[in-house]
């Protein structure tokens, strides 16, 4: 290191040091102590940003770190190692990482992949343009024509433009592989800008010449990208959860109804269908968001039955609330939401609401089956903390009413018992709140 590059150093380490209130220096020891624990602050998050030469480029594994910018020459092993560190998955808030580079490596990346794969590996690693995932292109590495996102979106608008009328196990099978298709080329074109552009255009009038040059302004896009993205057919926010609430809905049905002896009546196979449930639930919502929807559209629509039918949209077409719906139903139709004064607020009530909810029903669930009481309450709370009910072992038997294990009934009575608990936990689990 020559003496600019280790003033300069200096300078940085230290104003770390004023920052953290730590004590590192750039002699050998310290250096790789403020090293250590930078790498640590930066997996912690307490770090948003790192300008670096070569130290962090391998061997480093921050799962939360994003986007990687690059202005060097790199190659082969370095290049693959400098890449990979933005391909750690990070639950559902990071499906993929990003790669910004200031300089052309298209050829080293292949020739890198190449290196260490065969000629066709570039093929499978690669994305494609983002021009031939909305057109289509042919798949060189099978040969097997894939179809754009135009045309799966126009097959679904003209096949499926009510979601009430699939209602044949033929129509939900086919249903059930195109939105699937669907979902796995929207899932590709996220991580282009051009797509973010054209999901963010659908919320902007194009009359409102401000907002316009705004949106023009913030997505860096011009006149002929707008023109260009307007001949592109993109179904509305409401229809997108009508169909993803009709996925769910088949796919319940399906777990449902073909696990027994129907599946021997059926005459449609439905082993070439791949539910994408992890493609859903990269893009869930949560509980809370739910709510602040419900405080803003009240705002907008006056009439109660129009906001149940948009929630009830909206829940449907979420994997993890679905059991929730009648709750939140419940919850708009005995509030009165004027009253409510801002989002933190709807959040609160709703738990209020929804804590006492849990602990009547839980009392009206052990009323009615005759269940021990005290085994039941602990049972179901214990079933609520781990957020599941279970078969195994014997606290299911225990809260049982008195009755022969022999007694044909006794099965029956309990396999109702558990499916009428798992259902109350599915509904209220996340609550809190006491039985």
């Amino acid at each position: 290191m020559d003496s600019s590059a280790k003033e300069f150093l200096t300078l940085a380490i230290n104003d770390y040091n004023k920052m953290f209130k730590t004590n590192f220096g750039v002699d050998s020891k310290e250096f790789q102590n403020y090293y250590r624990d930078l790498a640590n602050r930066v997996k912690k998050q307490e770090v948003d940003l790192l300008i670096v030469v070569g130290m962090f480029l391998t061997g480093f594994d921050a799962p939360t770190l994003n986007t990687l910018f690059v202005d060097k020459n790199l190659r082969y092993h370095g290049l693959m190692q400098a890449f990979s560190r933005t391909n750690r998955i990070y639950d559902s808030t990071k499906t993929f990482g990003n790669i910004v580079t200031f300089r052309d490596l298209e050829q080293a990346t292949i020739d890198a992949i190449k290196c260490f794969g065969d000629d066709n590996t570039k093929n499978i690693v690669l994305e494609k343009s983002y021009r031939e995932y909305m057109e289509g292109f042919v798949d060189v590495s099978t040969g097997e024509a894939r179809r754009g996102y135009a045309d799966v979106v126009k097959e679904l608008n003209s096949r499926f433009p009510n979601v009430d009328d699939i209602v044949t196990e033929k129509d939900k099978k086919e249903f059930a592989k195109l939105f699937g298709e669907y979902l796995r080329i929207e899932n590709v074109l996220q991580n282009y800008d051009e797509f973010t552009n054209l999901k963010a255009l659908q919320s902007v009038d194009i009359e409102d010449s401000k907002a316009l040059e705004e949106f023009k302004a913030t997505h860096y896009v011009s006149d002929e990208d707008i023109t260009a993205m307007q001949g592109i057919e993109i179904p509305e926010e409401r229809v997108i959860q009508d169909y993803r609430s009709a996925y769910n809905d088949i796919r319940d049905w399906l777990r449902r109804e073909k696990a027994g002896k129907d599946k021997e009546d059926s005459t449609i196979d439905w082993d070439d269908v791949v539910f994408e449930v992890d493609l859903l639930k990269s893009q869930e919502i949560n509980l809370d968001y739910i709510l602040e929807l419900i405080f803003e559209k009240n705002k907008k629509v006056k009439d109660k039955a129009t906001l149940v039918e948009d929630v009830r949209r909206i829940i449907r077409s979420s994997t993890g609330n679905r059991a929730k719906e009648s709750l939140v139903v419940e919850f708009i139709n005995q509030t009165d939401l004027d009253e409510i004064q801002d989002k933190a607020s709807i959040i609160d009530a709703f738990f209020t609401f929804a804590q006492k909810e849990q602990k009547r029903e839980a009392e009206e669930l052990i009323s009615e089956e005759e269940l021990n009481v005290e085994a039941a309450k602990r049972y179901i709370i214990t079933s609520l903390k781990r957020e599941y009910a279970s078969e195994n072992g014997t606290e299911l038997n225990e809260i049982l009413p008195k009755m022969s294990p022999l007694n044909p009934k006794y099965l029956t009575k309990k396999q109702s018992v558990f499916q009428k608990i798992s259902a109350f936990v599915e509904k209220f689990k996340g609550v809190g709140g006491v039985i």
